[in-house]
């Protein structure tokens, strides 16, 4: 997978990025860099089909320990998701997802 990047400024969701779930491991990593302002954000990823609507009627799950923060971040998923987006949920300004998915060239 080529790195892609997302971002949201001020509350909202962004759009999400589609995760490749037929490679072995799906390890995927992310970084979230606050571009501007002091926004608080959460990373949330859901199981749903990626070829559907993912902006309606999809259930998202927070990232279990990249919720509510403020400030720039790392982490990861060792299992497969099949998309990933950044909710910025108060403040203002702009959070920036990046995310690369292992195995995919």
């Amino acid at each position: 997978m080529k790195v892609q990047t997302v971002s949201q400024t001020n509350a909202g969701s962004s759009n999400a990025i589609v995760i490749n779930t037929n490679t072995n491991p799906c390890n995927v990593g992310l970084g979230i860099v606050i571009t501007d302002g002091t926004p608080t954000y959460t990373i949330q990823h859901t199981f749903d089909d990626p070829s559907s609507d993912l902006n309606t009627s999809t259930n998202w799950f927070t990232h279990p320990t990249l919720f509510d923060q403020t400030d720039n971040a790392d982490g990861n998923y060792a299992f497969p998701v099949s998309a990933i987006k950044v909710l910025v949920t108060a403040g203002s300004g702009t959070a920036e997802l990046t995310v690369i998915q292992a195995g995919i060239a």
